[in-house]
């Protein structure tokens, strides 16, 4: 069901900040705004009481995942939380391995087709490409050429302007962060500021399809 859900959606938010104090109402605002794939980045302070206390708040109407997953610890630490997804930055055989032992969805981190192969024949149900501003759109497209099994998610870079370039090329999702949740509006609660960005990216991925 989860990855069915990332399929439907097209795509996924990455909250990335140095505290989650406000986790629960960032994840409202990108609801509102039509997102409801969201992942909290472990680089942050408090990341799987973000994970635990947003999925008590949204319950169904939002799957709450965990990035920048590193080690296989890490991945039993937060599918305790409640994650319902893994995300690494990088290609990990141990944790594609963790996951597969607790039944979670993994995207893992790749760039070069070697990784990224290598990450799918391990077991991962996607390949996340990163960082993928050094490739574009015209990246992905080449990898699929040869490699047309893996399921894609471009991830940084991935602007309103170019998120349906990436879904035209074969992605079948994007991963967005500091484009769609800036830094500032989270300082000053301007929720309203982050549900129209998601909204608009909604928007341009359903003028790509």
């Amino acid at each position: 069901m989860m990855i069915e859900d990332i399929l439907k959606t097209r795509i996924i938010a990455i909250v990335r900040m140095e505290r989650y104090d406000r986790a629960v109402q960032i994840a409202e605002a990108l609801v509102e705004g039509g997102i409801s794939i969201i992942e909290f980045s472990l680089s942050g302070t408090g990341a799987y009481q973000a994970i635990g206390s947003t999925r008590k708040v949204l319950g169904d109407k939002a799957r709450i995942g965990v990035g920048t997953v590193l080690y296989p610890q890490a991945v039993e630490e937060a599918v305790d939380a409640g994650a319902q997804f893994v995300v690494t930055p990088v290609m990990r055989v141990n944790v594609i391995a963790a996951c597969q032992s607790l039944h979670v969805p993994i995207l893992c981190g790749a760039f070069t087709p070697t990784e990224a192969l290598t990450a799918h024949e391990a077991g991962a149900d996607m390949i996340k490409i990163f960082p993928a501003r050094f490739g574009g759109p015209s990246y992905i497209r080449d990898l699929l050429a040869p490699l047309p099994q893996l399921r894609l998610v471009p991830t940084g870079g991935v602007s309103v302007e170019n998120a349906h370039a990436y879904i035209d090329a074969g992605a079948v999702a994007v991963a967005v962060g500091g484009n769609l949740i800036p830094t500032q509006a989270v300082t000053n609660g301007d929720w309203a500021q982050i549900s129209a960005k998601a909204h608009t990216y909604v928007e341009a991925l359903r003028a790509g399809k």
